[in-house]
């Protein structure tokens, strides 16, 4: 993390910190919780911005846990080839990051 950061995109940060924490999975219970909310926190600061909108990006995750319950899977599936492949988790915080934003600029413009 502390090697890639001045390179890497805020995406990619955010997607490896939550899969390295489920991965890692630390504590006997709030391992999701947490590391959905390390990932945001980081993207957060990677972008310099409190991410206006919502529903915000863990809000998402916990609506609908199996697109990201998916791509943590396929995560390790490439950790287990001693790759390391977050791409998955990278398009789907994209697309829900799109999505928070987009409501915001809805809701700046005054529609719903």
């Amino acid at each position: 993390m502390n090697t890639n950061w001045r390179t890497a995109s805020a995406i990619h940060l955010a997607a490896y910190v939550l899969w390295k924490l489920n991965w890692i999975h630390p504590f006997a219970d709030g391992n999701g919780r947490t590391s959905r909310a390390v990932s945001y926190v980081v993207m957060s600061i990677k972008l310099d911005s409190l991410l206006p909108g919502t529903p915000t990006i863990p809000e998402q995750i916990a609506a609908d846990k199996g697109p990201y319950y998916d791509a943590l899977e396929e995560a390790d599936s490439h950790w287990t080839k001693d790759a390391i492949d977050v791409s998955s988790l990278e398009k789907m915080l994209e697309s829900m990051l799109a999505k928070q934003l987009l409501h915001a600029a809805n809701e700046a413009a005054g529609q719903k």
